[in-house]
């Protein structure tokens, strides 16, 4: 956009995951606004599975909504009984409960970041070691942006029989990645969401049926959380931003 600033060079735009409200993404919907009012031939097309479509549609002057409608499968949503004091705990205890009573499906636990994973990972492991024999062996998959991509590919290989994969992710997982075999986002779905987020429950119904565990007690749901994350705009510093725009635009 430096050298293009009115996109001239294209006819089409698509910004995909827009519910999830990036810097970088609401800086594109203010710029990207002024372009569509001056070239009205100009398509944009903005797309999501949990957006708030008619906000939307009002910013950028009453655009037109449509809906694809897909196949929901039914997913069952488990809550703990009572607030859990450590949730990597519970996520282990919660990850290996699973492994040992459930016969089909793989798992895939959310974390907050690299640490965490490490450590779940290794915990996993001596508990592997441990029970050694007398349960199926655990295939543990972890997956995070700094990890090599030769690393992060090892989630989609098929899971040999007998086996259980058990994908350890950050949000990195929650775009646009199918795993085949994961209960899932956009999979059948054997999920612990260890932070107060609900769309990873919603894009399990796309494909099969499944199970969602959070982490944290229904009532917490209902009224400690908030409905949506605040966006990143709000909450981070805009310096550089502010420098990157009088770049492209004065």
């Amino acid at each position: 956009m430096r050298l293009d600033t009115r996109l001239d060079d294209y006819t089409c735009l698509i910004i995909d995951e827009a519910h999830e409200r990036t810097l970088h993404t609401d800086i594109l919907f203010g710029s990207i606004k002024d372009i569509a009012r001056v070239r009205p031939g100009f398509k944009l097309l903005i797309s999501s599975a949990t957006l708030d479509a008619q906000k939307f549609s009002e910013y950028f002057d009453n655009a037109p909504i449509f809906n694809i409608p897909g196949k929901p499968y039914p997913v069952q949503v488990c809550y703990t009984k009572a607030p859990e004091a450590n949730y990597i705990s519970a996520a282990i205890t919660t990850a290996m409960q699973l492994h040992i009573s459930q016969k089909n499906g793989d798992i895939l636990v959310f974390l907050t970041g690299q640490y965490e994973i490490g450590a779940v990972q290794e915990s996993l492991q001596h508990t592997c070691r441990v029970l050694g024999s007398k349960i199926y062996e655990l295939m543990i998959c972890p997956i995070y942006a700094n990890l090599p991509p030769d690393m992060q590919s090892k989630i989609f290989e098929p899971t040999p029989p007998g086996v259980r994969k058990v994908v350890l992710a950050t949000n990195i997982v929650e775009a646009s990645i199918t795993i085949d075999g994961v209960y899932s986002p956009k999979t059948r779905m054997e999920s612990l969401l260890v932070v107060p987020v609900v769309f990873k429950s919603f894009c399990s119904s796309h494909v099969g049926p499944g199970h969602c565990f959070r982490l944290y007690t229904q009532r917490a749901f209902h009224n400690e959380l908030e409905e949506n994350t605040v966006p990143e705009i709000q909450r981070t510093n805009l310096t550089n931003v502010v420098l990157t725009l009088k770049v492209f635009f004065f």
